[in-house]
């Protein structure tokens, strides 16, 4: 079923959901970035679907929704741990296609990898509905059509934006009995078909592992910083490092948090004893990239990354992780001929 529903009446409804789920939707930051004069669009809770910035891409995904920044995990005190209290939330949040499809990778890390099912990241999944975005053009440097992310039925609900009102799609039991007194109207959400740039995946069951050494990867050394950027506006980027966090006034307490980490940024590889794997960048470059395409793929039977673009769009050295991709591919073909 699908309305068409002023932004006025919408937000009413947002009002009323509200009462129930936190939501969360893309939100410009005016000033907030790094540079003078510039904006930030990243995930906040939102009242209006004023707030809601749908023309442009996000400049970081959702996934601190699910996976904060640093999250504590137990309470020290003296001998004694004890977990938090965890306040019981439910979560309705504004997505597009290829931040739907992070999820479901990102579910693939902490609920189906072998074994073991990631508690903390479990208590929010189980508690969020998605609003899906939809596209009805590609942005800059996305490639999601060629990760076969660009469309998904994975929602429960569907919106497009105009200038004073939105098309709702409702495919939520819950939420249908909210919009019977609206009229109906023939809607589906958008998604792209094409990208401006392709983005060919490597046939993983030719992939030699002498490419593991390839001389491709010196150009990343010599061009990569190591800011670390790319792994955290990456929605699929999970990797996280726990600290100890002792308090100054009272050195028997304190606690544990997790934290976000990347496989770009320094110390992610040190052990104790002072060792240290994958020093230069360019070896950190080839980590990502074989976990993104080669690992992950033969796990799970898809690749890690959605081809959402932030990573080429945040790189302060123009380090297309796209072309990155096609080089492994060229290099795959190559020594196949």
């Amino acid at each position: 079923m699908s309305y068409r529903i002023s932004n006025e009446d919408f937000n009413l409804y947002l009002d009323k959901w509200s009462q129930e789920y936190e939501i969360y939707a893309p939100v410009r930051i005016v000033g907030g970035a790094r540079f003078s004069d510039t904006d930030n669009i990243r995930y906040e809770k939102i009242q209006s679907v004023e707030e809601i910035e749908y023309k442009e891409k996000s400049h970081f995904s959702a996934k601190e929704i699910l996976s904060p920044v640093t999250e504590t995990m137990f309470n020290i005190q003296k001998e004694k741990l004890s977990e938090p209290e965890y306040e019981e939330k439910k979560y309705l949040v504004f997505l597009r296609s290829c931040d739907i499809h992070a999820i479901d990778r990102t579910d693939k890390i902490f609920l189906e990898n072998a074994n073991f099912v990631d508690p903390y990241y479990k208590r929010k999944r189980d508690n969020i509905k998605y609003i899906l975005m939809g596209c009805s053009e590609s942005f800059d440097n996305c490639f999601c059509v060629s990760m076969d992310s660009n469309k998904t039925d994975n929602y429960s609900m569907g919106v497009k934006f105009f200038d004073q009102e939105i098309h709702i799609q409702v495919k939520d039991e819950e939420f249908k009995s909210d919009f019977k007194e609206e009229e109906e109207i023939q809607f589906t959400p958008d998604y792209v078909l094409e990208n401006n740039y392709e983005v060919n995946l490597p046939d993983i069951e030719k992939l030699d592992l002498s490419l593991f050494e390839d001389e491709m990867w010196e150009d990343y050394a010599n061009r990569c910083i190591a800011c670390g950027r790319c792994n955290y506006s990456c929605p699929t980027c999970t990797c996280f490092t726990t600290t100890d966090i002792y308090y100054s006034e009272n050195p028997d307490n304190g606690e544990r948090r997790r934290v976000w980490a990347g496989c770009q940024v320094d110390k992610f590889t040190d052990m104790a004893g002072g060792h240290s794997f994958r020093k230069d960048n360019g070896s950190r470059m080839r980590f990502k990239t074989m976990h993104k395409v080669y690992d992950f793929k033969k796990r799970f039977d898809k690749t890690m990354c959605v081809g959402c673009g932030r990573c080429d769009d945040r790189c302060p050295e123009y380090i297309s992780f796209a072309k990155c991709i096609n080089r492994v591919t060229e290099k795959v073909n190559k020594e196949r001929e």
